[in-house]
């Protein structure tokens, strides 16, 4: 394997919309959400081991996740886990981890991907990176995987490239925030957008280069501390100024903002794993029309529900369509499928009457 290949395994994020399975202190990366015997973190760094070496794969994580990571991933060590002290969303951290990168190998070539991503064929997921990477290796460039959008999807941001643009690796044109209904269709009949998935692969060198033009301040923050980056130092500095790093995601830091902006229309079938629905789509259905994980169902005018239940669990279910049923420790979650993204608001109803450890 190439040593100059490294990862940047974002595993930071609540995934509050898988709620009662994810919450605050035990996330949905850490949880086997798709009932195959590994986590999402597991699957994702399992995945990237096919083509960075195993201890060039960085987890950047919250430090409530330190245990988790260790606990789920015993073949890291704490030079491979970044704690970031506060929740200051993309920008920050990769910025950090890149800095810390470089020190070690200024040659490198990175990939940031999220921890919670469902991929279908990963063959062609490792094919697509190597792609990248060897663009990366020779020009000044920030690339993007685009997913080829299924529909009209409105929970997604989306990549512009331009028509004209013949090659396998297309020049963006623009980043277009999520749309409405009727904007994702006029999207997808201009044929050249693609869903945003959060996969970025560059060389250390473009990255720091794309921050400290787009984002001298964050830059000149976390430049302070390279002295100190992957020395018994570190932390101390990290506790005391992370939490000056501004709220910004790695978007509208630097991909939105830089002119060398690339993307490459990806060969594999993917799914963000953002809510239960998207997790339903993904599973097999038995003879009902019913996804289910762990759970043993007996189902009558039952169709189209998404069941999880502690492994082995028997659930009955008559009359019931389209819900979400999951079943956690003290909480059982009922809920149409149709709503789901109220969970959220859920959630917060349910920590202000019966508290903050139910979520």
């Amino acid at each position: 394997m190439n040593k100059n290949y490294y990862a940047i395994l974002m595993a930071g994020g609540v995934g509050s919309r898988f709620w009662p399975i994810s919450t605050q202190d035990n996330p949905k990366q850490f949880h086997d959400m798709l009932g195959t015997g590994e986590t999402l973190i597991q699957k994702t760094f399992n995945r990237l081991s096919q083509i960075i070496p195993q201890e060039n794969i960085f987890i950047l994580t919250n430090a409530r996740y330190n245990d988790l990571v260790f606990e789920q991933l015993p073949e890291v060590t704490k030079r491979q886990v970044v704690l970031e002290p506060a929740m200051r969303n993309t920008a920050p951290c990769i910025l950090y981890a890149a800095l810390k990168i470089q020190k070690e190998n200024k040659d490198a070539l990175m990939i940031v991907a999220p921890s919670d991503h469902w991929i279908e064929n990963e063959a062609e997921f490792t094919s697509n990176v190597k792609s990248a990477f060897d663009y990366c290796q020779d020009h000044d460039a920030l690339v993007t995987l685009g997913i080829q959008p299924a529909f009209p999807n409105i929970g997604y941001g989306y990549i512009e490239y331009d028509k004209t643009d013949n090659s396998s690796i297309k020049a963006v044109s623009t980043f277009k925030e999520k749309p409405d209904y009727e904007t994702a269709k006029y999207y997808l009949e201009q044929g050249n957008f693609l869903w945003n998935a959060g996969i970025f692969m560059w060389s250390v060198e473009s990255v720091l280069k794309a921050f400290q033009n787009n984002q001298p301040e964050l830059f000149k923050l976390f430049e302070q501390g390279c002295e100190v980056y992957n020395t018994d130092f570190e932390d101390d500095f990290v506790r005391d100024n992370y939490g000056k790093a501004e709220n910004i995601s790695v978007d509208y830091a630097i991909m939105e903002k830089s002119d060398n902006v690339f993307v490459i229309p990806a060969t594999f079938d993917w799914n963000d794993l953002g809510t239960w629905g998207s997790l339903y789509d993904k599973l097999d259905k038995d003879k009902d029309d019913n996804a289910v994980v762990n759970a043993r169902v007996l189902a009558e005018d039952a169709t189209g529900n998404m069941i999880r239940t502690k492994k082995g669990k028997i659930v009955v279910v008559e009359g019931l369509n389209d819900f979400i049923v999951v079943d956690k420790d003290e909480v059982l979650l009922i809920f149409p499928k149709s709503k789901e993204q109220d969970i959220k608001q859920v959630l917060e109803k349910v920590k202000s009457v019966f508290g903050e450890n139910y979520g």
